[in-house]
């Protein structure tokens, strides 16, 4: 008789967990706390990830090799008053939108202009590189503090002027400057755009700057641009059937040095549908070789693309005369964005190359297939006088 009661307990007990499970008045679903951005397409270096009131920024390859992953809190003023976050759990907190900023490259310049955020930058290390004519304006104006060195910064300098962030560049993480500004508790972000290897990815990170600015959606459209003339240019590059040769670079000392067939540069040129001739070479970081190797590979190359830093048939000769045996040097074919500069002299490519790479593109095939772009103007890269 009791295991008769016992066994209609249990059953009346699992009818009553049925009825409830099916009850539609009880709500069963998660909150959807975290939702990733897909919105990245090629860059690899950095992620976002959005909660419920705030944003968090993984920053995972901010130099070659780099062994630690970088979070950031992107959050708002008012909502950071009423969060609290574990210590140690997040590498800063920042507050968004960001107001006033400091950056430590060039190429990171060109962000703040296409997301209309030029005037917050408060600070920057080697102010004469920037071309930008914009902030060179602020700058002649006083209001962008010059910041010594990016190896070393001035620090006294930069605390008193007690940025929002400060976006950093590293080859190593090992900046003691930055430490310093981080132990300050201004919040300092890694940018590794400059690792990615393709030149779509690179550009891509204007949405890294577009989260900061809480502009993610104008980050988005300016890239789309900058993506859908890439790859019509990149198209329109394969209608042709005839291919020139191309060589790059030059001698430092006693070695020539050329990218190698894995980089960024060679993408250009491949996307552009030229023939470079060390297209299917693979390392890490540029090719080191003799002068001898790469004359007897390359004398009679149609092309010659970046010949270094040499601004002059003349200084090319002067610096070696062997460079006169090339046949590229003959037909006075050789282009250089050397000598495309800002008022300071500033290489205006070292600046904007990176997040303009459909101008890159375009340039190179100028260069290479004038009549694909009969109305084009070269933008960096301009005939060796």
């Amino acid at each position: 008789m009791l295991q008769n009661k016992a066994f209609l307990l249990l059953l009346l007990s699992f009818l009553l967990f049925l009825n409830c499970k099916e009850d539609p008045g009880i709500d069963r679903k998660l909150p959807a706390l975290i939702q990733e951005d897909n919105s990245i397409a090629y860059a690899e270096g950095f992620s976002i990830t959005n909660h419920d009131n705030f944003k968090v920024l993984t920053i995972n390859n901010p130099w070659p090799k780099a062994e630690k992953t970088y979070k950031y809190v992107l959050i708002s003023k008012e909502n950071a008053a009423k969060t609290s976050f574990m210590k140690d759990e997040y590498d800063g907190i920042i507050i968004i939108p960001v107001t006033s900023i400091v950056v430590t490259s060039t190429t990171h310049i060109p962000a703040l202009e296409l997301l209309n955020e030029e005037n917050s930058l408060i600070g920057f290390p080697g102010s004469d590189y920037i071309s930008s004519e914009k902030i060179r304006q602020r700058i002649d104006d006083g209001h962008v503090r010059e910041l010594g060195k990016n190896e070393g910064l001035n620090t006294e300098v930069l605390l008193e002027l007690n940025p929002n962030v400060v976006v950093g560049f590293g080859v190593d993480g090992t900046s003691k400057s930055l430490k310093t500004i981080s132990n300050a508790r201004i919040p300092v972000i890694y940018n590794g755009d400059w690792v990615e290897k393709t030149p779509l990815a690179k550009a891509e990170w204007i949405k890294f700057f577009g989260a900061l600015y809480n502009k993610e959606k104008q980050a988005d459209s300016v890239f789309k641009t900058i993506e859908t003339n890439y790859k019509a240019a990149k198209q329109l590059a394969q209608t042709v059937t005839e291919r020139p040769t191309v060589i790059s670079g030059a001698m430092y000392k006693d070695v020539w040095y050329l990218p190698n067939g894995t980089s960024t540069e060679a993408q250009f040129l491949k996307d552009a549908n030229v023939d470079y001739l060390y297209a299917d070479t693979k390392s890490q970081g540029s090719l080191a070789l003799s002068f001898e190797a790469v004359f007897e590979k390359a004398k009679h190359a149609n092309l010659w693309l970046s010949p270094s830093y040499y601004s002059s048939m003349e200084a090319l000769q002067t610096a070696n005369t062997h460079y006169t045996q090339f046949d590229a040097f003959k037909d006075n074919a050789i282009y250089t964005f050397a000598n495309t500069t800002g008022k300071t002299g500033g290489v205006l490519y070292y600046e904007l190359g990176l997040s303009r790479p459909d101008l890159v593109l375009k340039d190179i095939i100028k260069i290479c297939h004038p009549d694909l772009l009969p109305d084009y103007q070269t933008y960096f890269f301009k005939p060796l006088k």
